[in-house]
């Protein structure tokens, strides 16, 4: 190098590394400004954008009610974050653990209902390590939220977007001995009318109907916050979707079906529920037996108070006499609910309340 040039090593050195630094700073800068596309597929499930591989914690024993310990916390934990909520995260193995491993066993294991035994095994746990892999069968791809609820599994998922927010075991209407739904006969007490007037005084009844939970797609129609106490028993913050059939939450939500009618889920849950869900979203309900789309209108009417034999029993000096009287359930080519107190359930009399 001529010597005249040496002079001017030291700048065209610091040219250089400036130019080095200004490339280096906008190509990160490019980099951390996603574009659209790449935003949209930061809505995908967790597993089908991420590598990493967490390793896996054993438990050395089978967790079961009345298990309690730091195992019982992870399991919890693991539970919690996967979207079956065991209620609160202490280490105590109690009956919200339990329905949230039932909704595992059944949704992930494929565990048939009667099969669910609410126990983590050794090897359990090691499912339950891996990632969910819970999809939607009606994917909106990506672009609303929807619910779906399994009636031969007991189980409801809340999907926003195609990614489950909630999983849940449930409790619909009971069934006979046959798995149709079973027939009920109760006396009740109303306190509104058709119209959801206050009565000037409680009006009770007996009344036949069967705990129906029909199949098909629906909407949700109403919700009401806090307590609704109706002829068929309590609801806490019912959300409706079938006439006077509301998901809610319940103090008893068993292994089996066993309610009314309405869908049943874990009162803790209920405490939030509406804010996951909102109204005229869809709620598709699988019977087992046809795909919701498949389901007619009529097969999707809830089972109305009065629908079936009413028997009652008039006792005289001499003799015993039995009478029934069936009322004729009126029918409309439209889906809309035929008033609206048929869609809230607030005391009529045309469809059964709660439960």
């Amino acid at each position: 190098m001529p010597p005249d040039s040496r002079k001017w090593l030291p700048a065209i050195l610091a040219a250089l590394l400036l130019v080095i630094v200004v490339v280096a700073s906008r190509g990160g800068d490019e980099q951390s400004a996603p574009s659209d596309a790449s935003t949209s597929t930061a809505l995908a499930p967790p597993t089908s954008t991420t590598t990493t591989t967490v390793p896996k914690v054993p438990i050395e024993r089978s967790l079961e009610r009345g298990s309690s310990g730091d195992e019982v916390v992870m399991v919890q934990q693991r539970l919690h974050d996967i979207g079956f909520d065991p209620g609160p995260i202490d280490g105590v193995y109690g009956t919200l653990t339990i329905q949230a491993v039932w909704a595992y066993e059944k949704l992930v294991m494929g565990a048939p209902r009667a099969d669910a035994t609410g126990t983590v095994t050794p090897e359990l746990w090691n499912r339950m390590q891996e990632p969910l892999g819970v999809r939607p069968r009606r994917p909106t791809g990506g672009l609303s939220n929807h619910t779906e609820v399994y009636l031969p599994e007991q189980v409801l998922v809340v999907f926003h977007k195609d990614v489950p927010a909630l999983i849940t075991h449930i409790s619909s209407g009971e069934l006979d001995e046959f798995g149709q739904p079973a027939l009920y006969c109760e006396t009740v007490t109303y306190d509104t009318d058709l119209n959801g007037e206050l009565l000037e005084e409680p009006e009770t009844k007996d009344i036949c109907a069967y705990a129906k939970t029909p199949g098909g797609v629906f909407t949700y129609r109403r919700l009401i916050q806090g307590t609704r106490s109706g002829p068929l028993g309590d609801m806490w913050n019912p959300v409706y979707f079938n006439y006077g059939i509301a998901v809610h939450g319940a103090l008893s939500v068993p292994a089996e079906p066993a309610s009314h009618g309405c869908v049943r889920i874990p009162l803790h849950i209920s405490e939030y529920f509406q804010t996951l869900v909102a109204i005229d979203e869809k709620i598709l309900v699988w019977n087992g037996e046809k795909e919701p789309e498949d389901v007619t209108y009529a097969e999707s009417l809830p089972s109305f108070d009065g629908s079936v034999p009413n028997p009652s029993t008039t006792t005289t000096s001499t003799t015993t006499t039995t009478s029934t009287t069936t009322t004729t359930v009126p029918t409309t080519s439209s889906s809309e609910p035929m008033s609206t107190t048929s869609i809230d359930g607030i005391g009529e009399s045309s469809t059964s309340v709660a439960d």
